[in-house]
């Protein structure tokens, strides 16, 4: 009877493919927070741009310095939150940054452990087949004996 090939390590790729699940849940996860930052600084954009429209004046037509003023001033909220815009943009490249190396080293230990069972199991058949052709031999030498006897 074939003995059933047995990882010993199979807790520990377990374990490990269940880092990897998590770092691509993270990566995941910094992924969509660089995206909403990049949507909040092109919806910055679109009301600047919006702002500089709406300022043009047609031939003849008055200008508001009140509202020019205003304008100047919404202008410079505008700016400063483009800048902590950036600034968190930045920091959510890092976090992919970093995330996307942490899903590249669980993958590479996962798989690492993925190759060795599989290694194993192949070197597992292997002597498994050697068993079994040995034990045929030794049958076939014993019924020769037994058929000469």
């Amino acid at each position: 009877m074939a003995a059933r090939f047995r990882f010993r390590l199979e807790p520990v790729r377990k374990l490990r493919e269940a880092l990897e699940r998590e770092a691509e849940r993270t990566l995941a996860r910094t992924l969509q927070v660089e995206r909403e930052v990049r949507d909040y600084l092109d919806g910055l954009a679109e009301q600047r741009s919006s702002l500089f429209e709406s300022r043009r004046l047609a031939a003849g037509q008055v200008l508001d310095l009140e509202l020019w003023r205003s304008g100047e001033r919404y202008l410079v909220v505008l700016e400063r939150r483009q800048l902590e815009g950036y600034e968190r943009l930045r920091a959510a490249s890092t976090q992919v940054a970093a995330a996307r190396e942490a899903l590249t080293l669980a993958h590479r230990n996962h798989l690492m452990l993925v190759r060795l069972k599989e290694r194993r199991a192949l070197q597992h058949a292997k002597e498994q087949q050697l068993r079994e052709a040995l034990e045929m031999d030794e049958l076939a030498v014993l019924q020769h004996h037994h058929q000469s006897a």
